[in-house]
């Protein structure tokens, strides 16, 4: 139960570096890499989603799942805050990146809370 209970939230920090891959190339893959506030923003979170993720494949902590949920909701809310929300490319890419980041890091985040919910 422990080790299959770990498996799966490796899985969810999988998901989380991979999440991170396609944030730190979207501004070239979406067409937005020319205007520097919301490539800039997809570059750093993408690092530090990036870090988060590795940590926690290494060593898991709860914190690092909250951590990645901040992250999520501050893409979610990067656009309206920097103000590029006239780029449609570059909004949507950030809003729904950071909406599968935040339900990868609630579901790791319930995981740690309802360990008997696999059984």
């Amino acid at each position: 139960m422990a080790i299959s209970l770990m498996d799966g939230r490796k899985r969810q920090d999988w998901a989380n570096l991979v999440l991170a891959v396609c944030l730190f190339v979207s501004p070239w893959v979406m067409g937005f890499a020319a205007e520097a506030v919301p490539s800039w923003n997809a570059w750093i979170v993408a690092v530090m989603l990036a870090a988060m993720a590795t940590a926690a494949l290494s060593v898991f902590s709860e914190w690092e799942e909250w951590a990645n949920l901040v992250l999520g909701l501050w893409l979610i809310a990067s656009p309206w805050l920097l103000g590029f929300t006239a780029n449609a490319n570059a909004m949507w890419t950030v809003v729904v990146l950071g909406l599968l980041v935040a339900a990868v890091s609630l579901w790791a985040v319930w995981d740690v809370h309802h360990p008997h919910a696999h059984a």
